[in-house]
């Protein structure tokens, strides 16, 4: 299983694609398929059929996913993208930082 550079809840900022320079918080991480989706981020229309959620059905706009290489954290101090390390902090539990502030990301 792969190890990637953003989790569930983070801040991330859009490298490529319609939404470049938007940043959004990360609701879910398809590990297999590379891709995040993120909030506000990738608004597609989809024709949905009537359903409980939906009573009326029609033409729904959501959210698809973006695949990882086109996200990067956002740093908690700056507010700015940037690279995310991994470190063991002093308990000896690994964390991850940012690059280049060297924040702790929580």
């Amino acid at each position: 299983m792969a190890k990637f550079h953003i989790k569930k809840g983070d801040t991330v900022y859009v490298n490529a694609g319609d939404d470049k320079g938007k940043t959004g918080r990360v609701l879910e991480v398809q590990v297999k398929k590379h891709r995040a989706l993120v909030e506000g981020i990738n608004i597609v229309s989809k024709s949905m059929k009537p359903n409980a959620k939906y009573p009326q059905g029609g033409i729904v706009k959501i959210e698809a996913p973006v695949h990882i290489s086109n996200l990067n954290v956002v740093d908690p101090k700056t507010g700015k993208p940037t690279r995310v390390g991994r470190k063991l902090n002093e308990a000896g539990k690994l964390v991850r930082y940012s690059k280049k502030s060297g924040e702790e990301i929580k």
